[in-house]
């Protein structure tokens, strides 16, 4: 049995020490929201927190994780109705296809929780890696900037 505190609760599973980080949250534990895109951690799709820290779960073996938290997409708002990052999302209309969002969010979140002013230099380089078959970089960069206003101005939903 492998202890994950994951969203501020502690969950036991049964699973080979081996396993993807990604697999144990969205096949065990049931949380879809962190997505599978490359497996060989390109993409960023599979980004989570670990202690804060935006990490790729795709590879990442749940035994190395040990005592660290896991913030997946589904506890980035804790008890606010939207963080930040979603609050941006979705007054810029940042979405097309969607499915590199959880990923995105997950970087953009760590960064403005690290830098609550990012530059457009800082966030290239936070959300490099991250990538979008869509092309939303723009709205994405644009989303980032007014994520971090909300947050200096303590005025999410």
């Amino acid at each position: 049995m492998i202890s994950l505190k994951v969203n501020g609760v502690e969950r036991q599973i049964d699973v080979d020490p081996d396993m993807p980080l990604l697999w144990a949250l969205r096949d065990l534990l049931k949380l879809t929201g962190t997505k599978y895109g490359c497996g060989i951690a390109q993409c960023g799709a599979c980004t989570v927190h670990l202690d804060g820290q935006p990490m790729r779960s795709c590879v990442m073996p749940v035994s190395a994780v040990g005592s660290a938290e896991i913030r997946t997409v589904e506890g980035l708002s804790g008890a606010a109705a939207t963080h930040p990052v979603q609050q941006a999302w979705i007054e810029l209309d940042v979405v097309q296809c969607g499915y590199c969002q959880s990923g995105q969010v997950m970087a953009a979140a760590a960064l403005i929780e690290q830098n609550p002013a990012p530059t457009d230099a800082d966030i290239d380089a936070a959300m490099n890696g991250n990538i979008c078959r869509c092309g939303t970089y723009p709205r994405i960069r644009a989303a980032v900037k007014r994520a971090a206003e909300i947050k200096r101005a303590g005025t999410a939903a």
